[in-house]
């Protein structure tokens, strides 16, 4: 029987590409030796698949960077600021469009979909040249075939490449991206037809827009993308991957119809009520169905018996050897291999599949389908499924009361924000335009040795403290030095800012190689949420004490908010998100007030991942964001009106939750702005009334170029120009914990400088 792997995590078990690319980038390798762990990692992956029995193994989802910025390689898209000149587009521009360099910025980056993961936005506009610039696609393919594996090369398909771009810096708003499909297509023609003579099968298209609300002109785009597609091929056949989602009617029955195209892929994991859908419409008798039963975005044990029990009624409506088991998306959203974990009991390990075990899941399931179901894999997966729903550890009746409690209160504080920002000036006595950075500074060897150092005994908890402290004083005397006027500690004993707190509340548990790609080399090790969620004691108190006690300007206790936590986690999927996210905030409420209690007057409560768990279909943004939102509220009710709150947003777009962001009441937000080009201040220019503070970054964190003072300072004034003095900061887009401090302490120079400039301006006008 028939099975399918939608995609699959390219970092390696152990991180082996993050590495390679860092030794690339700092010079210490070269291109040949980045190339060469490359090809290791995808040899080893199509191998572990063609063993395990799938049929349709993916290629070309591996990628030094983003599948994203490989489709604008492919294609040509290459901002005529990086000075590419045409033919192969190479590492020096590849990666310069990625992380920018040192003359020109990167790309705006921004989150796919609902995931934590990001991409690189394309810029195009109507003078844009499209030409078939990069073979990797061919390349991967034929590498894989030399080996004697057979692989579904996968692209980005063309509609939701335009629909995921920007219009370029000076191309009208107005323009619609969708008019550049003309001159797009040819270029995929081109690769299909060089993938036909390569001896490529079948193609995979991953088009995740169908599962948006789209516009009847942006679907009749896909009729005309495909039957052009489909119309150069005779001897390839294309597949249509959708997912994250379910498919809205309308583009169900678009997609069904594309005469051209012999399979489609779809998301029966978030999009279940997809499968009414199908037994409605039905699936042509010439297409086949490639079913995501097994989730590629958590990392819980598929319940086998009632995926079968799916697959089987979806053979019956669509007749025998039409259904392929499937991913719900790409694995990459998963981690790598169980097998990796030493230090999870049996237990836990039991009710957990990584991305190694889901392709034998998936492997499985096509096997049964087939008659020949492995009786002791299915019996040994429902007795997890069993042991996970009946245990104790996963229940705790006073965190299940507590929350309940929640419902229909407000938690919403008493005095409005801008009479709380006038007491708040008067203990705080802040200047006009203030300055603050968003939480960490750089996570230097040494910092990374001292808690490795101490996990493993080689130091003592006394020796671990000490130095902790030393570096905390350490950053405390540079940003004094650097005139900063509200400081941060710089999170030195933090491993991440979501982990941290995992690690300290009950009902979470930690992997040791569980990592996830986030973007570029940035890998993050997320928690898994298994159980009731619990504060035992005290997280951050201690070190927010001695970290203020070192000056006598305002510190910021530093917290993640419970939205992100619960986005940026392995979340149980046995009752609703929405659950999960109040037990969390109550444990964060607690130790908000232990820290107002312990002299703290500066809180910041980082809720980064706010808009990267909205809904992607509009009728479910409302639910979401109401209980999101209230989640954030709970963990500051109880704080004094002279208690600042502060807030930080990452990339994304956040333009069109705006109001909820005001509705969560935080008394200063921080945002990312300069990366996107400052398309956050459009909102304010659109006659948003924002009271609260409000910091809209002024440098890119997520690159290695350093702004001069100048272009800081221009960029305030833009923000000026749409925000009253009195309620806006300055500040970096984010936290520092990935720069290096050669990169930071100048950036952090001109950016006190550029706020200079700026105050004294605003007097000599006064």
């Amino acid at each position: 029987m028939a099975s399918h792997i939608v995609g699959y995590p390219r970092m390696g078990p152990k991180r082996e590409l993050k590495f390679a690319l860092e030794s690339f980038w700092d010079g210490k390798t070269n291109a040949a030796d980045l190339e060469k762990t490359a090809k290791e990692l995808r040899l080893a992956i199509w191998k572990q698949m063609a063993d395990a029995g799938v049929t349709y193994i993916p290629s070309n989802t591996f990628s030094f960077y983003d599948q994203v910025l490989d489709t604008s390689a492919l294609v040509g898209a290459v901002p005529s600021r990086y000075g590419w000149s045409g033919g192969e587009v190479g590492f020096d521009t590849y990666f310069s469009m990625a992380r920018g360099n040192a003359k020109q910025p990167a790309m705006e980056m921004t989150k796919w979909f609902d995931t934590n993961y990001h991409y690189i936005v394309p810029e195009l506009g109507p003078d844009v040249k499209f030409t078939l610039s990069s073979r990797k696609v061919v390349r991967e393919y034929e590498e894989a075939k030399e080996q004697g594996i057979e692989t579904v090369p996968v692209i980005v398909g063309p509609v939701s490449y335009l629909l995921l771009a920007k219009p370029a810096k000076g191309v009208s708003k107005g323009f619609d991206l969708l008019n550049l499909l003309d001159s797009l297509l040819p270029v995929y023609r081109q690769v299909l037809t060089e993938l036909e003579k390569a001896g490529a099968k079948w193609v995979q298209f991953d088009e995740p827009a169908l599962v948006l609300d789209l516009e009847a002109h942006k679907l009749d785009a896909f009729q005309k993308a495909y039957q052009s597609l489909g119309a150069n091929s005779t001897g390839i056949k294309l597949l249509v991957e959708t997912y994250f989602a379910d498919i809205p009617a309308e583009a169900y029955r678009v997609l069904v119809g594309l005469e051209n195209v012999a399979a489609i892929g779809l998301d029966l994991v978030r999009g279940f009520s997809t499968l009414s859908l199908i037994r409605e419409v039905g699936l042509p008798g010439d297409k086949l169905l490639f079913a995501g039963v097994v989730d590629g975005r958590n990392i819980w044990a598929n319940d086998l018996t009632s995926s079968l029990s799916t697959l089987e009624d979806l053979e019956k409506t669509l007749g025998k050897g039409k259904v392929i088991p499937s991913t719900s998306c790409s694995l990459l959203h998963t981690a790598v291999d169980l097998k990796n974990e030493t230090k999870l009991d049996a237990e836990l390990k039991s009710w957990l599949a990584f991305a190694a075990q889901k392709v034998v899941e998936v492997v499985a399931l096509a096997n049964a389908l087939d008659g020949k179901k492995n009786e002791d894999f299915f019996a040994a997966s429902a007795t997890a499924q069993a042991s996970r729903r009946s245990s104790s550890r996963v229940h705790n009746e006073a965190v299940k009361k507590a929350t309940y409690a929640l419902h229909g209160l407000d938690h919403r504080r008493a005095v409005p924000v801008v009479v709380r920002l006038d007491e708040q000036q008067k203990h705080l006595k802040l200047p006009i335009l203030p300055t603050t950075t968003i939480g960490s500074f750089p996570q230097t060897p040494e910092l990374r040795r001292v808690r490795r150092e101490v996990k493993s005994n080689k130091i003592t908890e006394e020796e671990y403290v000490e130095a902790i402290k030393a570096e905390i004083a350490r950053v405390v005397k540079l940003q004094e030095e650097l005139d900063i006027d509200v400081l941060v500690h710089g999170e030195p004993e933090r491993n991440d800012m979501v982990e941290y707190f995992g690690e300290q509340l009950q009902g979470f548990v930690f992997t040791v190689n569980g990592w996830v790609q986030s973007y570029g080399s940035r890998c993050v090790k997320p928690p898994i949420i298994y159980g009731d969620v619990s504060r035992p004691k005290a997280m951050t108190v201690e070190w927010s004490k001695y970290s203020q006690s070192l000056t006598a300007r305002p510190m910021k206790g530093m917290l993640t908010g419970p939205v992100t936590i619960l986005n940026w986690s392995f979340v149980r999927n046995d009752q609703p998100r929405s659950i999960t996210c109040l037990q969390i905030a109550l444990s964060i409420k607690d130790e908000v007030e232990d820290l107002e209690a312990g002299g703290i007057q500066v809180i910041q409560i980082d809720e980064a991942a706010l808009r990267e768990g909205l809904p992607l279909r509009k009728a479910e943004q409302a639910h979401y964001l109401d209980w999101a939102v209230h989640a954030f509220r709970i963990t500051t009710s109880g704080v004094k009106d002279t208690t600042q709150i502060h807030t930080h947003m990452c990339y994304s777009n956040f333009n069109d939750i705006i109001h909820s962001i005001i509705n969560m009441d935080a008394d200063v937000i921080t945002i990312e702005n300069s990366r996107s080009d400052e398309k956050l201040l459009s909102v304010f220019k659109e006659g948003v009334t924002y009271a609260a503070g409000i910091g809209p970054g002024v440098y890119d964190i997520h690159s290695p170029r350093i702004p001069d003072t100048e272009e800081m300072a221009d960029r305030i004034r833009k923000m000026l120009a749409v925000l009253e003095s009195k309620v806006l900061w300055v500040n970096p887009d984010c936290g520092l914990k990935t720069r290096k401090y050669q990169e930071v302490v100048p950036a952090l120079t001109h950016m006190v400088e550029a706020a200079k400039i700026l105050r004294a301006e605003l007097a000599s006008t006064n």
